[in-house]
């Protein structure tokens, strides 16, 4: 829907584009509020339909495991109908629920985020042990100094391009508050009463939640309605491109500064392409772990013990010449995962890509433009405290509560 001449077919669309200005530039993102919109209510209505299925005994598990021409046709069905839906209260009702939404799916990225850091940590000092320790010695500390320093690298950019001495607040509070929180929490992770709790744990982990800290922090940044406070990665690049001295021979030429205006729309800008990336790499992650890692199992509601099935089941030496080898059902005593919540997950997960394809913009008064607004920077710059929070809670939660078991 952004990809460059759909504009032009999608302005066919009847009533689309009445009362918008500058339609070929909002045409897009309108389009992918109306296909995240259909592809959102289709996921959240199987989460309803799906509760407390308990088995595939079940007459809807077979609708969730199957019917799938059915179900394409209807998610078809509603994105066609949603293209009709009139504008006005319905852009700013679903940036409302998308925000909302979006907010909870990077909960769970944090989730998914923190059990990585700690699965990374474990795997390696586990090898440590074994053999070859000054190896995997070194691994390790090449990655936490790699993650380090990247993040001071950028916590001086943002200070850099995202402040100004005589303004821009908000940024400076932001950045100087996370750089404290982030070194309190690395503190934190090798003190000697945490260590003997959490003998893992330690500044791998937390140079990983930090690095994320900072991205979080620039994407919230990102979303501020103030240019000046803002810019983009075209005008940083071109800052820092930029001659530095002009030789004594050469006149200097003042250049004219623009005024800051509104943001041009792009769905390619970098905030975009590294959410999008951190989601792909989160959804990758939590479908390999997931068989074999019980905190994701806990977080997905899937079964601790999953069912293997046999690999004489169906094999090929059962199978004659054309005959159609049938899976079995290895679900009828009971699921392996929540079917409700695996939609819910789709569901928050189509809202966040519609907020992060759209760049979290929403529509002004008078639906003439999109532009940044600050309820999106404080979700995200919020998601980072509650990242800090969680991760800090990994660490005191043994010393809190010394007869549960953590592990």
């Amino acid at each position: 829907m952004l990809a460059p001449g759909m504009e032009m077919q999608l302005k066919k669309v009847p009533g689309f584009c009445d009362k918008v200005v500058h339609c070929e530039e909002l045409v897009g993102y309108r389009a992918v509020y109306r296909v995240s919109f259909a592809m959102a209510v289709f996921f959240f209505l199987f989460s309803l339909i799906m509760i407390q299925v308990k088995s595939s005994k079940d007459p809807r598990a077979s609708v969730h495991n199957g019917f799938w021409f059915f179900k394409i046709a209807a998610i078809v069905g509603i994105m066609v109908g949603a293209f009709y839906i009139p504008e006005g209260p319905f852009t700013t009702a679903l940036f409302a629920i998308g925000t909302c939404g979006a907010f909870c799916f990077i909960l769970i990225q944090l989730v998914l985020l923190v059990d990585f850091a700690h699965s990374w940590n474990e795997s390696w000092v586990e090898r440590m042990e074994e053999g070859n320790s000054k190896c995997w010695y070194a691994a390790l500390l090449a990655c936490t100094g790699l993650f380090y320093t990247l993040s001071f690298i950028a916590v001086v950019l943002f200070y850099v391009f995202y402040t100004k001495p005589d303004a821009c607040t908000e940024n400076k509070f932001f950045i100087s508050f996370n750089m404290l929180v982030c070194i309190a929490v690395s503190i934190t992770s090798v003190l000697p009463k945490v260590q003997e709790h959490q003998p893992r744990s330690g500044l791998l982990q937390s140079s990983i939640i930090t690095l994320y800290t900072m991205y979080l922090t620039w994407s919230a940044m990102s979303n501020e309605p103030e240019r000046i406070c803002n810019p983009s990665l075209l005008n940083i690049i071109s800052q820092i491109a930029a001659p530095t001295s002009i030789p004594a021979n050469v006149t200097a030429v003042v250049p004219v500064v623009p005024t800051p205006g509104p943001q041009k729309l792009q769905w390619w800008d970098a905030q975009s392409v590294v959410g999008l990336t951190v989601f792909v790499l989160c959804l990758l992650y939590s479908s390999i772990r997931s068989s074999n890692n019980s905190q994701v199992n806990k977080l997905t509601l899937s079964t601790s013990d999953s069912v293997i099935l046999d690999d004489t089941t169906g094999t090929g030496s059962d199978v004659e010449d054309g005959e159609i080898r049938r899976v079995p059902d290895n679900e009828k005593d009971g699921v392996q995962y929540s079917y409700a919540f695996f939609h819910f997950m789709l569901f928050l997960a189509s809202l966040y890509i519609m907020m992060t394809l759209t760049n979290w913009y929403s529509p002004d008064a008078e639906f003439k433009t999109l532009t940044s607004k600050w309820p999106a920077v404080w979700v995200k710059i919020s998601s980072s405290w509650v990242c800090l929070l969680l991760y800090l809670w990994t660490l005191v939660a043994p010393l809190v509560l010394p007869n549960r078991d953590f592990n």
